[in-house]
């Protein structure tokens, strides 16, 4: 895809979840673009990072998720390095309460 039309595309994208209103509507919106795999793929994505955020060790996080060492590594640098946007939905998710609740439990 060329450059320009890539850029439109994400921004395309980015539009149509921003109109979603429901949840219901966001689910079968996933469901229409994404094959399951790839749902399931971004699901577990999420759940490694809130748990990587929980502090939790890697080994837990394989055996509950699934998840390979290698993707869990990768959500990992996006936690540390990235734009902090799964520190910022976990706060709106969860509230800041809740997550120094959750690193007390663990550490």
């Amino acid at each position: 895809m060329k450059e320009a039309i890539h850029e439109e595309s994400i921004q395309l994208f980015c539009k149509a979840v921003l109109s979603l209103k429901t949840e219901k509507e966001m689910r079968s919106f996933l469901e229409d673009l994404c094959t399951m795999p790839e749902l399931k793929a971004f699901a577990q994505r999420l759940m490694v990072a809130k748990m990587l955020n929980e502090k939790r060790v890697y080994a837990e996080i394989v055996d509950r998720t699934g998840a390979s060492t290698a993707t869990i590594s990768r959500v990992n640098r996006s936690l540390v390095y990235g734009n902090d946007t799964f520190h910022m939905l976990f706060e709106r998710l969860f509230g800041e309460e809740a997550i120094a609740e959750a690193r007390r439990k663990v550490g």
